[in-house]
């Protein structure tokens, strides 16, 4: 007995002892993290050449938590700062002396069509400065190539590799998968378009679908045509005959049809850049990431007591709070309320990167959208998707601002029940049985199907909802509820068949809608808002290690899985009527 209470104590010392020393090195990452994510002021040296790599996906917004996209086996990779302050830095870069040009190094671009034309623009307005940009890559996909076709030089390692092939769109289907496990995907919409739900009720794209589809990404395709085509001084009929035949199979198909102007080794390119800077040795290149380009003092800074409101939406529309990844509603409606009721802010920019979500979500954003006009000017800045609920919370905008390659429209409702009866009955043997005080006790049900009545019940919900959407398109858009009803059935457009059709009303970016919020208000001086006001830093740490904050994980074991696994997984976390994009779909 003895011996088993000393066996016993030693071993729970020996658990605290261990958890003391799990609980001080946690608090030695958090501390570190916090002094690693406080604001130094980085000094910049002449003759610096800033570097571009955007190998990680670009979010809207820079985060203050350092391990909001830590990678602990690339720990620089982890730097990258968010579109706002990349196009910002950018624009600074311009017009900063110690900058002498922009060196990219490229690959591949993992992030959305909306999103490198916002950059390629930044890009185009800094060579105005008279500055170079020389871009590198050992493999050249056709996003990198895209971006990297506005540079002075574009060179490619000799042993390297370049994709030039036109577009897919390609979506996957779930049917089969619920076929063998016996579940029946019940659903309801408004929208011979709305194909969110395809993937669970077919196997393969509907007509309606392959159409809407093939016409979006043909005026990607052709919108990227046009700006290589500009860049480069190659015809648009060439650039189509070189992706339609295969032309570039090696690295000298690429040089002989003037898509890239040598092939050169990294050594030969880092020579040439020391000729332009006029530096003695490749030591002595001072090069900057543009992380860390981010961090130094603004050459001018804006004292104006007038403020523009840049209010960020960006990921699936949820009811609640939402999190880094979701447009909470009762979040982004106070950060909405929040620049309507301050005097300072004279003009709101809503900027919307979403597929949509909840319909009951969206029309509470709708409504602080609405009042906001009211009061002020209210511009929106469409990023890579602002389809369904993204659209739903523009619509009451004044303007509207997109790019050609945004994805928007997709004005329809739906719902999906699983009817999960079969399922528990043969694959688990499980059967249910109940009593109920009246007839709808049990609604909506998921262990029988539905019956009529109660299909009854939900369709007159989404038509309900599907009435109320269109009509706030007719009265954002100036339209006739007709005219939005044969624009809407759920179809998702371009940006320029949107700017055709009166869905969106001028391209641009960002910059271009805060201008216009700025022409709006009738200011001259003004600065920025930026909302809704970021956690503090040490907050979003304890919930990275104490949170539901899988994603990050998830991201890099699954790869390229991990689109389909999240949208999956966003679909069983659905409730009530959904004003979503169709399916995942995966652009190369």
């Amino acid at each position: 007995m003895k011996q088993f209470f000393k066996f016993t104590f030693a071993s729970m010392l020996g658990f605290i002892l261990a958890g003391f020393l799990m609980f001080i090195i946690l608090l030695g990452i958090v501390v570190s993290a916090v002094s690693f994510g406080k604001k130094e002021t980085v000094i910049v040296p002449e003759k610096t050449i800033l570097m571009l790599t955007l190998d990680q996906p670009v979010s809207e917004r820079s985060s203050d938590n350092p391990f909001a996209h830590f990678n602990f086996n690339r720990p620089e990779a982890s730097s990258q700062p968010g579109l706002n302050d990349i196009i910002s830095s950018l624009k600074k870069a311009a017009s900063d002396s110690r900058v002498k040009g922009i060196y990219l190094e490229l690959t591949d671009l993992p992030s959305g069509q909306a999103t490198i034309e916002e950059i390629r623009n930044a890009l185009i307005d800094f060579k105005k400065s008279g500055k170079f940009i020389v871009s590198y890559a050992e493999v050249f996909t056709q996003k990198s190539y895209y971006l990297a076709s506005v540079s002075d030089k574009i060179y490619l390692n000799p042993a390297g590799d370049m994709e030039f092939k036109g577009m897919v769109g390609q979506v996957m289907f779930f049917k089969g998968l619920l076929d063998k496990i016996d579940v029946e995907a019940q659903v309801i919409r408004h929208g011979k378009f709305k194909s969110a739900i395809e993937p669970f009720t077919l196997d393969k794209m509907s007509a309606p679908n392959k159409d809407q589809t093939l016409t979006f990404i043909s005026g990607m395709w052709n919108h990227m045509l046009t700006g290589i085509s500009d860049s480069r001084k190659i015809s648009v009929d060439e650039l189509n005959s070189i992706a339609n035949e295969y032309k570039i199979q090696s690295p000298e198909d690429a040089l002989g049809l003037k898509m890239v102007d040598k092939l050169m080794y990294k050594d030969q390119v880092l020579d040439e850049l020391k000729t332009r800077v006029d530096a003695k040795d490749i030591k002595d290149l001072r090069f900057m990431k543009l992380g860390k380009y981010v961090k130094s003092p603004a050459v001018d800074n804006k004292s104006s007591e007038n403020r523009i409101a840049v209010i960020y939406a960006s990921g699936n529309i949820v009811s609640g709070d939402g999190n880094d990844e979701s447009i909470g509603s009762e979040r982004l409606s106070k950060a909405i309320r929040k620049a309507r009721l301050d005097q300072t802010v004279k003009a709101v920019v809503l900027r919307v990167n979403s597929p949509g979500g909840s319909a009951l979500a969206s029309e509470i954003i709708w409504r602080e959208m609405l009042l906001t006009k009211k009061a002020k000017p209210v511009v929106v800045s469409m990023g890579d998707v602002a389809a369904s609920g993204g659209y739903y919370i523009s619509c009451a905008a004044d303007k509207i601002f997109a790019y050609p390659n945004t994805i928007t429209g997709s004005i329809g409702v739906f719902g999906i029940i699983p009817n999960l009866q079969k399922m528990f009955n043969k694959n688990l043997g499980i059967t249910f049985d109940e009593v109920k005080t009246n007839p709808y006790a049990d609604y909506i049900p998921v262990t029988r199907p539905m019956n009529e009545g109660e299909k009854k019940i939900i369709t007159h919900d989404i038509e309900t909802i599907y009435s109320t959407f269109i009509t706030h398109v007719s009265e954002g858009r100036k339209m006739t509820v007709a005219q939005v009803d044969s624009l809407g059935q759920g179809r998702v457009w371009s940006g320029v068949d949107a700017k055709r059709i009166g869905l969106v009303d001028e391209f641009g970016g960002l910059n271009d809608a805060i201008k216009e919020a700025a022409r709006l208000a009738k200011l001259k001086d003004y600065r920025t808002l930026e909302l809704p006001e970021l956690k503090d830093p040490f907050e979003q740490i304890i919930e990275t290690f104490t949170g539901d904050n899988t994603s990050v994980y998830m991201k890099k074991e699954l790869g390229p899985a991990w689109p389909y696994f999240h949208y999956l997984s966003r679909m069983s976390h659905m409730q009530g009527v959904q004003a979503l994009m169709p399916y995942e779909f995966d652009i190369k």
